[in-house]
């Protein structure tokens, strides 16, 4: 089975923002990056070490991989502490995936990357 994510939408709230872009792109980004390793990526090992030498063999999200959409909602707050977000989306975003999966599969997967094996058992 092929996975894909056709669209993300993500909230933060950023107290006072002072580069909306920029918190975008960065949301953007971790999301993208998050979904990779919640997708695909996977250092393999054996008994000797590390297997995974390198990039070309290594399963990374590739850009036709990328959802069509990615929307991030911004709260701003105007006055209250500047927070942090460059990797916000990074925790949640793994869960987000992994619930999504069990509702459209009825399988709960509790081990990464979600589009392993485990899918097509």
């Amino acid at each position: 089975m092929r996975s894909s994510v056709a669209s993300v939408v993500a909230a933060a709230d950023c107290g006072e923002i002072v580069n909306p872009d920029g918190v975008k792109n960065q949301i953007e980004g971790s999301i993208l990056q998050s979904a990779s390793w919640t997708l695909y990526e996977q250092l393999q090992f054996s008994t000797d070490g590390v297997k995974s030498i390198d990039w070309s063999s290594y399963p990374i999200m590739r850009f036709s991989q990328v959802p069509a959409k990615v929307e991030v909602c911004l709260l701003e707050r105007p006055g209250l502490p500047f927070l942090g977000v460059a990797e916000a989306a990074q925790g949640p975003m793994a869960g987000a995936l992994a619930n999504a999966l069990a509702q459209a599969t009825g399988k709960r997967l509790r081990n990464l990357p979600l589009a392993g094996p485990q899918l097509r058992s």
